[in-house]
């Protein structure tokens, strides 16, 4: 059985919707990366950093 991930938007498990890849600026379009949402100085471009994972050194 495949483990179950957290919800990155919402307080649950994720079901799969699909919403955390959608466009901010356009939610007909999954986020290609572009950047758009940045770029427009509107509220929602700021970008929260919860962690950052490095990964481990091989021996």
């Amino acid at each position: 059985m495949p483990e179950e991930k957290e919800c990155v938007l919402y307080d649950r498990l994720c079901i799969r919707c699909g919403e955390c890849d959608r466009c901010d600026l356009d939610p007909n379009k999954i986020c290609d990366n572009c950047g758009k949402c940045i770029d427009s100085g509107e509220e929602y471009a700021k970008l929260p950093i919860d962690a950052v994972l490095l990964e481990e050194e091989q021996s």
